[in-house]
């Protein structure tokens, strides 16, 4: 409707039905809602090192997960500027840069280990590389990555004030604290994400934390 076609003394009926637009926008999808989030005060009486952490790696997860989400089977295999690169400097690992599907598989394997590492485990090795895991289809990567987020978040949720500055060791951002690694998770988990996201673009696809209405993460596959 063109409101500016209304004379000057429908400014009323203009404000009632403006409104009941927006209330039949929100009537269309009301679990799209979002909820109100809490003031800095407010957050800051219940804030705990776990419970700050545990919100980061929650809009980590979201990003990656969606992204590889979105991304359909057939470009699972996409690699930006396949067959581009010479292996000039063997010693920094193939010149080729990851496909998608093996970036998936590199953030599962890391989660996993940076977990590993918090618990006092040994973590798998190789995941520069893909790392031990036989995953390999997009059903099964997505698994393994779902599965891998709920491993570092259990680690994450047991960080406190008094193990944070814990000595952790391992190959993967080792030797460090608790702490140290724990803000090594949300950079890697990040850095990763920004990538998936070209690769996204590139192939015409808006990543999902991008677009207006955000899609829920699927619990299955």
């Amino acid at each position: 409707m063109n409101f500016t076609a209304l004379p000057e003394k429908s400014v009323l009926s203009v404000f009632v039905l403006s409104l009941f637009c927006c209330m039949g926008t929100f009537d269309a999808q009301p679990a799209a809602l979002p909820q109100q989030a809490p003031s800095a005060a407010e957050m800051s009486k219940k804030e705990t090192v776990a419970s700050a952490f545990l919100r980061g790696i929650g809009f980590q997860e979201y990003q990656v997960r969606s992204a590889a989400e979105a991304m359909p089977e057939e470009k699972y295999s996409y690699r930006p500027a396949e067959g581009k690169f010479k292996n000039e400097k063997p010693q920094f690992g193939p010149a080729e840069v990851r496909t998608f599907a093996e970036q998936v598989k590199h953030v599962a394997c890391a989660n996993f280990a940076f977990a590993a590492e918090m618990d006092g485990q040994k973590p798998p090795d190789g995941c520069d590389k893909g790392g031990p895991d036989p995953a390999r289809t997009r059903k099964e990567l997505l698994i393994y990555l779902r599965d891998s987020f709920a491993a570092i978040r259990k680690s994450l949720g047991a960080m406190d004030a008094k193990n944070m500055f814990d000595p952790i060791e391992g190959p993967y951002a080792g030797p460090n604290t608790r702490l140290g690694l724990a803000t090594v998770v949300l950079w890697h988990a990040a850095n990763h994400y920004g990538q998936m996201t070209l690769y996204l673009r590139e192939n015409s696809i808006v990543p999902p934390s991008s677009r207006a209405n955000s899609p829920p993460l699927s619990d299955k596959y």
